[in-house]
């Protein structure tokens, strides 16, 4: 491996060169045209345009990404996440190029991808999975069948991609019908795939994910947990780790679980597990066969380089560490600082940045592809910057952040700042008193994080 290919934008594109850099190796960036200007393409040794602003055009669109490495004469990929990351046919193609595919197998991608498929798996390895349909369910009469065995509330999901997509929660059988079609809809738009699946609603679960990592070799560790719960519509907002609430029994099942689950799928390279957690009983939801958006809060946690790892692991490295030799100090807090109007129901803010001062100072961490004066564009995530913070104990690491948040001084577009300052004053999350409605509890009340 000398020359990699970075199939993605943003702040993990600028990751992923950086860690490219460190090992020595050339990079190339691909852009649309909306993002000529991005940081990501100022950094990378080489940069082609692959398309139009829209990701259909660009990002997604795998010929061009294949062509941008026969002509820079890239031998590596990674597709950091998002975009192309999860799609096994993009994997596969690369592998069957003689491209290093910088994450697991097509095989495994495919195997765990498929949310039917992965729970199968779990049950198999005797995991906890959530009760509901023993696969995938189209006709609507029957599902509407399945639904009444199962009870209500319960949530139809679709079996490919992520990110909120192709969710529906249902209360009644009187609205089953309606949010089955709106959920396949939404599903085949976003996916290419319209099957869903129906899952009983746990109802005040808190999101715990387990992170994983995997060798050629066989060889297996993890990460530790990430506590996921801080939510807006299924949609993570703040990440940290340790869990407040696991106790080292629960952590110990739950990793335990974890394993077992991508040990069965011979997975290698990083993954996430993510669970369900009610009470003391946890159930498995889905693996994310991908770096993480919140991977910078077990590199803060472990001190592993992650996407370093990575990288090692698919030129055929052995993993650089054992179980025993993972260590996990103090707590760490990541803030997601995307381009919304927490006053406004979180509404997109894309625009030009006219000042950007980002948080500094000792035990703060910020990932960004922003700068002055760069715009953010309407046709990906809005995410700004993620900001990570790490103390001693979770106390300190709070009041960190809230430092931190107040030295982080964004003007020109709407930011979720003020909403993170709000939470880091937020008894309830002090005192970890949530579940993954908490946030949308908050504004069905009005609240507007002031």
């Amino acid at each position: 491996m000398k020359k990699v290919l970075i199939a993605n934008r943003g702040e993990i594109a600028v990751r992923v060169i950086r860690a490219c850099h460190d090992l020595g190796l050339e990079t190339v960036a691909v852009y649309s045209q909306a993002d000529a200007k991005a940081l990501h393409v100022q950094l990378a040794d080489e940069a082609v345009c692959v398309g139009e602003a829209a990701a259909l055009r660009s990002y997604l669109k795998i010929p061009h990404i294949l062509s941008a490495c026969e002509v820079t004469g890239a031998d590596a990929i990674h597709p950091g996440y998002g975009f192309l990351s999860e799609n096994p046919k993009f994997a596969a193609l690369c592998e069957s190029s003689g491209l290093i595919f910088i994450g697991p197998s097509s095989t495994s991608i495919a195997l765990l991808g498929d949310k039917v498929e992965a729970k199968a798996l779990a049950r198999r390895v005797g995991c906890p999975v959530v009760p509901g349909s023993s696969g995938v369910v189209s006709d609507p009469q029957e599902a509407l069948r399945v639904a009444d065995e199962i009870g209500y509330p319960l949530v139809i999901k679709a079996t490919h991609g992520g990110g909120g997509k192709g969710i529906r929660v249902v209360t009644s059988s009187e609205d089953f019908l309606q949010m089955f079609d709106s959920a396949r809809g939404e599903a085949g738009a976003s996916f290419g795939c319209p099957d869903v699946y129906l899952e009983k609603m746990i109802m005040y679960p808190r999101h715990i994910e387990i992170q994983i990592f995997g060798d050629k070799q066989g060889n297996y560790v993890h990460l530790g947990e990430r506590d996921c719960t801080i939510q807006r519509r299924r949609q993570k907002l703040i990440e940290e780790a340790p869990s407040p609430i696991l106790t080292p029994y629960l952590r110990a099942q739950i990793t335990e679980a974890a394993l077992n689950i991508v040990k069965a799928a011979s997975y290698f390279s990083a993954g996430t597990v993510e669970f369900l957690l009610e009470g003391d009983r946890f159930y498995f939801m889905e693996v994310n066969t991908r770096i993480q958006v919140e991977h910078t809060v077990t590199e803060e946690l472990t001190g592993v380089d992650l996407v370093n790892a990575q990288i090692r692991v698919a030129r055929g490295e052995m993993l650089p560490w054992k179980q025993e030799e993972i260590c996990f100090g103090g707590h760490v807090i990541q803030c997601r600082i995307n381009a919304e109007d927490p006053q406004n129901n979180f509404a997109p803010s894309p625009g030009r940045l006219e000042y950007y001062h980002p948080s500094a100072g000792p035990d703060v961490r910020v990932d960004s592809s922003c700068y002055p004066g760069y715009v953010i564009p309407p046709h990906y995530d809005s995410m700004i910057a993620k900001l990570i913070v790490r103390g001693k104990d979770r106390k300190e690491a709070i009041a960190k952040t809230r430092r931190a948040l107040k030295e982080f001084n964004i003007t020109g577009v709407k930011s979720t700042i003020g909403f993170h300052q709000y939470m880091m004053s937020n008894v309830d999350f002090h005192e970890a008193r949530y579940d993954i409605r908490y946030i949308d509890g908050l504004i069905e009340n009005g609240c507007k994080f002031e």
